[in-house]
């Protein structure tokens, strides 16, 4: 995926390990049949690579989750955050578009944005996971935005990205009502 410059937020411009790093919740931690799962209802595909094999798509390359088509790439150390950040650009996306999808998917200001809070929606949907756990992850991870953190975004700053994803029927029903 393509990394902007927000006005909302950023993204980590490098890869560069942050010192709480580490603190971040991977996806060998939780359920990956759970993960796989969710992403299946969008008719996506995870593909849950051995540890220490290279991830195809990866942006940013390892441990960060890759995308290739309509598949997500991942292994146990893969950050759960980035494993739906990265679905989420393939979830926002039409089907005939996904196929032509290679490592960068994003577009526009408003799909990142719409992107960055549909992540913390599905972590929602992933058992001994939650938006407050993704969100505090991404700012774990270097991202950063104007509020001051993903949360504070997600809940006072994130209209227009909860009406992006409203208007093309992609908000889970769980967070109607929401922004």
């Amino acid at each position: 995926m393509r990394h902007l410059q927000l006005p909302h937020h950023s993204v980590p411009m490098n890869s560069t390990p942050r010192s709480d790093e580490s603190a971040v919740l991977t996806l060998g931690e939780i359920d990956a049949g759970q993960v796989a799962a969710l992403l299946t209802r969008y008719d996506l595909k995870l593909d849950h690579l051995p540890d220490g094999a290279e991830i195809p798509g990866s942006y940013w390359g390892a441990p960060e989750a890759g995308l290739i088509g309509s598949t997500v790439y991942a292994r146990n150390d893969t950050p759960v955050h980035s494993l739906l950040h990265e679905a989420c650009h393939l979830i926002v996306l039409p089907p005939e578009r996904r196929a032509a999808v290679h490592t960068d998917a994003t577009d526009s200001i408003d799909e990142e944005n719409a992107v960055c809070v549909l992540q913390a929606l599905l972590g929602d949907q992933i058992p001994g996971v939650g938006r407050h756990r993704v969100l505090d992850d991404m700012d774990r991870w270097g991202y950063t935005f104007r509020l001051g953190s993903a949360r504070a975004y997600f809940e006072q700053d994130a209209g227009d990205a909860f009406d992006w994803l409203r208007q093309r029927g992609l908000l889970p029903a769980c967070a109607e009502g929401a922004a």
